[in-house]
Order: structure tokens, then sequence, then C-alpha cells
């Protein structure tokens, strides 16, 4: 298993969840919800901030899919996102299946008593908690990055 920090991240049409995990990554916690820029790059450059600050080896975004691994319509915004973090940075950024992710957190949300009406800022961290520890899970279990390296043909 690699050692350094990652971040996760999970893109949203109004928010982008922000999550980091420990430098021996073995576990992945909530950092922050990145109100979506409607024009210009001000997500983009808040991320890079908290990347700044953090020093991750990798980051790693949620790429939305259908149940069947077909595209949806979220796909394409997420793969953009990834692809705008990819070319302002020079921190390596892996595109991971991240299927029911939200309806993860959601569920978590629930199960811990809150209301899901004043949560929303609070499950974009979830899933992009969850999407996060799905990577690291799944490295620590094949000893391979998981996902794929955007700007690549690796992986998925």
């Amino acid at each position: 298993m690699r050692t350094g920090v990652r971040l996760g991240i999970d893109v949203g049409k109004a928010r982008v969840g922000v999550a980091r995990s420990d430098f021996h990554a073995m576990l992945a916690t909530p950092v922050e919800t990145v109100p979506r820029a409607a024009t210009g790059d001000a997500d983009i450059r808040r991320i890079l901030d908290i990347a700044a600050d953090l020093e991750p080896v990798e980051i790693v975004v949620g790429l939305p899919l259908a149940l069947s691994g077909a595209n949806t319509a979220s796909t394409a915004d997420a793969v953009a996102f990834a692809d705008a973090l990819a070319a302002a940075s020079a921190i390596p950024v892996r595109l991971v299946d991240e299927r029911l992710s939200t309806v993860s957190a959601h569920s978590a949300l629930r199960t811990s008593g809150r209301k899901q009406k004043g949560s929303r800022d609070i499950v974009d961290q979830i899933a992009a908690v969850i999407i996060l520890q799905h990577a690291l899970d799944a490295e620590r279990g094949s000893a391979l990055p998981p996902g794929r390296l955007v700007g690549t043909n690796e992986g998925l």
C-alpha cells in the first residue's frame, strides 16, 4: 500500500464534497463542502488550496456510473471536473467508480438520526468519505492504485 494523504472528491451540481485520508491511507475523514462555481474556477481553486495545506499524493474523484456500469447524466460533469483539477495541478488525479455513494451517505445520515433536509452539505462530505474509503480499501486489497489516472488509459 502506498503511503501519503489522498483527497477524495464527490462532484455534485451544487456542491463538491471533500474528504482526506491519513498519511498511512487507512481511514478517510470529511474535510469540507465547497460550493460549485457557476462560472469560473473558484471550486477548483478552493480544492487546490486544501491540497496545498494537506499535500496529498493524489486526488480521487468519484465517477458516477449507473448500476449497469453505463455512463449517467453526471458522468461527463465528473470527468470534466477531474480533467480541470488535473490541468490545474501537478497532483495526480484518479477517477474511481462511485456507484451508490450518495445513497450510502443518505443512509448513514438516517442511521445516525440526522434529518435529511438540513444535512445537504454533510451528505456531500460523507459521499466523498465513502468514495475515498472505497478507493483505499480497493488498493489495500489489490496492491494496485484504484480507478483510472486522468489523462491516461490506465485502469477502469
